[in-house]
């Protein structure tokens, strides 16, 4: 049976989604709502850059939520409750790269009586968080035994996020270093990674854990271009935000992003290393595990401007869980709950 899917949101994550529904062979588009009035009418196909595809967009909630459909793939560029609430209501799944990941009891509390109301699920997922900073680690650590730290990072050049609002005056880059520290970006991201060391620690089963947060800030020492604009002296050009558990003083679990506006001009003199832009995952344990992704980062600012496949990734992963989240009991579900999530084979090649 085909799943009836419907996009909310057409920012980077919401057009490649479009692509991925539009390509799954058990997801059909059936409707799109978008923020803009500029957007409503058209197709949404064509916002996704796609040849048309029959599908109107809408800015009308009201619309969307009377639509028949089995799944909302909500991902506007801040989560709203009430909203989802809503959705899951109106009897439609979601899936969301924007929270719920690991939710608490009181999120829980918050969710569960609208998808019990509505006879659904709610699923959060993505990359990271959603994928490379809990799910990949906790997938290692199966391979091992006696586990005593896990770990997820990122390291990426934020110059090939295409987003210049959000870089600048959400994410704080080419701000005054204490204005950027006490900007919104810390509790904004606390709410996705605090959820990925809160499951690293309950599904391995360490004992109560303190978890710590870190954020540290490297300026431009010249004029450094972006799409956001120019970074001047002074301002920060990298950040790098961590979250680790420690039982005791032993630390058990390790999540960070490194984000950095390129390698050069740069105070602390901060680089991405031999590595280059990627994704890492530790496991210690009986064996020790480390793993490198490369893939998920452009070959070039430009290219990541045109196509960014970290934000490809994430919509991919959001895509693929659809068919299984639809299936599920309804209530709250995560990644711990479900079996395997892999991708479907290209439509030239499909059997």
């Amino acid at each position: 049976m085909v799943l009836r899917v419907i996009q909310w949101a057409t920012g980077g994550v919401g057009r490649a989604a479009i692509e991925h529904i539009v390509r799954h062979p058990d997801l059909e588009l059936v409707g799109c709502w978008v923020h803009s009035p500029e957007k409503s009418g058209r197709d949404a196909g064509e916002l996704a850059g796609l040849d048309p595809i029959g599908v109107r967009a809408t800015d009308s909630t009201a619309e969307i939520l009377a639509l028949d459909a089995d799944c909302v793939l909500y991902s506007p560029l801040m989560p709203d409750a009430d909203e989802v609430r809503a959705i899951l209501r109106s009897g439609k799944n979601v899936v969301t790269p924007l929270g719920w990941f690991w939710p608490t009891e009181k999120e829980r509390a918050a969710m569960e009586p609208a998808a019990l109301e509505g006879g659904v699920t709610l699923h959060g997922t993505g990359i990271d968080p959603g994928g490379a900073t809990e799910q990949q680690p906790l997938f290692f650590s199966g391979l091992s035994s006696a586990i005593t730290f896990v770990r997820g990072e990122e390291f990426s050049d934020i110059r090939t996020y295409n987003a210049p609002d959000v870089v600048r005056y959400i994410m704080g880059f080419g701000a005054d270093p204490e204005k950027a520290k006490a900007g919104p970006m810390q509790g904004l991201l606390a709410r996705g990674f605090e959820q990925s060391v809160r499951m690293c620690l309950d599904t391995l089963g360490f004992a109560d854990a303190e978890i710590r947060s870190n954020h540290e800030v490297a300026v431009a020492t010249a004029p450094i271009d972006s799409p956001a604009g120019v970074i001047e002296p002074g301002t920060v050009a990298a950040q790098r935000f961590a979250w680790e558990a420690f039982v005791g003083e032993t630390k058990v679990v390790r999540v960070a992003v490194n984000w950095l506006m390129g390698e050069e001009n740069l105070e602390p003199a901060w680089t991405f290393g031999p590595g280059g832009e990627r994704f890492e995952i530790e496991v210690k344990g009986d064996p020790d595990c480390s793993a490198v992704i490369h893939g998920w980062h452009p070959a070039s600012v430009s290219a990541g401007l045109l196509r960014n496949p970290g934000i490809v990734v994430t919509a991919a992963h959001c895509v693929n869980s659809i068919p299984t989240v639809c299936a599920a009991p309804p209530g709250l579900l995560t990644f711990v709950d479900m079996p395997v999530v892999t991708g479907r084979a290209h439509p030239d090649l499909a059997g």
